[in-house]
């Protein structure tokens, strides 16, 4: 079977671009160094690959992918009825919430690479992909140890005093650790692996090891160990005998049952897995839940969730976290898919993802072989699926899970011994010039998605660039025209916050009163800015008494509303 061009043209495209999404950090010029930046990324993949998707012959895809094309189009659809419905501002459904960007965009970005991860059909390009992951470890890996012998070449606010890699966040640098630690194994088990690599093993896997217990990341040790765990049954199953294999699944499972306890301080492995956060991610679930059941078939926006939290939590949560402790995301992706955009959005997300836990049954259950390339795979995508449900949707960690998604469900397909359809295939000389006619048109059709994703990607950035600009020249007309909303200047609430504060704490009161009536018309739905304006010093009493109605509205658990403490 020839492999087509048009299908290494999309790995060179998924794998170029996942990459950078992953390592990209900006410093110095952003208040934001790292999502606004991945996100710019990810819209010129997600785009890049769409205008490659849709400019190729789509027969493969409609006439073999029928029910992912169906679940992406409900999946889209429904954010687009959640964003239609939501009674938060248009520019944050879109773009997202400050220092998260899980808006309309970044999931339209993913879906466009869920999709074209569909059509690879080579071996070489699924090794493309998974070299990319592994140059994206190295690369963090390299960094982490840099900052914790030397310090962070960063100068970014680090409060966690913990390595931050390229995702800014303890937490986060230790799932993809994990995810890296078991990838990196499993692909140096390959029999054409070179035996450098094999004996990198000794000096990559220890120092990876050591950089997550750096991290202080629990979700990183699980991460890890659960991989390593997949891994080992993997080998296992392919050169013992069945009872073997079963005495291993079931000593994994007894493990599995201790460190759930543990999580839940129960057990010996308690004082290694409990920690507070533990107890914080059941009151941001709920609270999550709940959101998602006040409008469970709208949802209330696309990274909204930011805007319901105070008067979704439980009564418990005003003692842990506490009550003035909020956040804006549920620490659980599938339950901020719900919040989102209630049971439609939430039930595709689901099924999409069940797709490549089908395929990935299917290749377990064919063959007992090791495959390193699969094991790469489905450990990688199992390492960010237990992230998922215990953390946030990190773009830099999202793009492998949409991306091994859809890999999985090509690599399965791939390898049923049935001859893949291709697009092209070289039997002559026309059809060669056919071919390399159409990679011309697909380079020029990618390139032109990809400059539309960065059309579409840039706003976040250019704005924040903006506002840091402002911050340094610290000048009243600078401040000011950083809250005039554009095309390129989309707002969020925690610049408008955070500009209302610095103004009026320098008795520019006129100005701080002006732009948090403008802000309260952009999004009445914070609670933030109703709270602002009732402590300003020019609002007038009906402006109190009505910022006072719409704090109780939106925290409606609160005993005091109007606490500075």
């Amino acid at each position: 079977m020839h492999v087509s061009t048009n299908e290494t043209l999309i790995a060179k495209t998924l794998s170029a671009g996942a990459f950078l999404t992953t390592i990209l950090v900006i410093s110095g010029s952003v208040t934001d160094p790292v999502n606004t930046p991945k996100l710019v990324a990810l819209g010129v993949t997600g785009f890049a690959a769409l205008g490659v998707l849709v400019s190729k012959d789509l027969k493969i895809l409609i006439q073999e992918f029928k029910v992912p094309l169906i679940l992406v189009f409900l999946f889209i659809s429904s954010m687009g009825v959640a964003v239609l419905a939501s009674d938060s501002p248009l520019t944050q459904n879109i773009y997202g919430s400050y220092g998260r960007n899980n808006g309309l965009l970044t999931y339209v970005s993913l879906a466009s690479i869920f999709l074209a991860s569909l059509l690879l059909t080579s071996s070489s390009d699924f090794i493309l992909i998974v070299k990319a992951l592994l140059a994206a470890g190295l690369v963090n890996v390299t960094y982490c140890l840099w900052a914790i012998v030397f310090g962070d070449f960063i100068g970014w606010y680090n409060p966690y005093g913990n390595i931050l890699g390229t995702f800014g966040n303890p937490n986060f640098i230790g799932s993809f650790l994990g995810i890296f630690f078991t990838a990196y194994l499993a692909f140096a088990l390959r029999k054409s692996s070179s035996n450098l690599m094999r004996y990198s093993l000794i000096l990559v896997l220890p120092i990876t090891g050591f950089e997550i217990y750096k991290s202080h990341a629990i979700q990183g040790r699980v991460v890890a160990a659960l991989g390593v765990g997949i891994l080992g049954f993997m080998l296992i199953r392919s050169r013992f005998t069945r009872s073997t294999t079963l005495s291993y699944v079931a000593a994994g499972m007894f493990l599995g049952i201790l460190a759930l306890l543990g999580a839940l301080q129960i057990g010996p492995l308690s004082q290694y897995i409990y920690k507070t956060s533990v107890s914080l991610r059941g009151q941001y679930w709920l609270a999550g839940w709940n959101t998602g059941l006040s409008r469970p078939f709208t949802g209330v926006g696309m990274d909204s969730f930011g805007d319901w939290y105070r008067r979704s939590r439980d009564i418990h949560a005003l003692e842990l976290p506490g009550v003035n402790t909020v956040v804006n995301a549920a620490h659980n992706v599938p339950m901020d898919m719900f919040a989102f955009g209630g049971l439609p959005l939430l039930f595709t997300y689901i099924a999409i993802m069940g797709l490549a836990a089908i395929s990935a049954a299917r290749l377990i259950l064919r063959s007992k072989k090791f495959d390193p390339i699969f094991s790469v795979l489905f450990t990688a995508w199992m390492g960010y699926q237990v992230q998922s449900v215990i953390s946030i949707n990190q773009i830099g960690l999202a793009i492998w899970g949409w991306l091994l998604s859809g890999c999985l469900i090509a690599y399965e397909r791939k390898t049923r011994g049935a001859e893949v359809p291709t697009t092209g295939t070289e039997k002559n000389g026309k059809s060669a010039r056919k071919s390399v006619g159409n990679q011309s048109f697909l380079v020029l059709t990618g390139t032109l998605g990809g400059i539309l994703g960065l059309i579409l990607a840039l706003p976040p950035l250019v704005s924040d660039s903006k506002w840091k600009s402002a911050q340094s020249v610290a000048t009243v007309a600078a401040i000011e025209a950083t809250m005039k909303p554009s095309l390129y200047n989309p707002q969020n609430s925690y610049k408008y916050l955070s500009n209302i504060q610095a103004l009026e704490a320098s008795s520019l009161f006129e100005s701080s009163h002006k732009f948090a009536l403008e802000a309260i018309a952009w999004n009445s739905e914070s609670f933030d800015l109703w709270k602002i304006l009732y402590l300003l010093k020019n609002s007038t009493s009906d402006e109190r008494a009505l910022a006072l109605q719409n704090m109780i509205r939106l925290d409606p658990l609160n005993p005091d509303v109007t606490s500075t403490k």
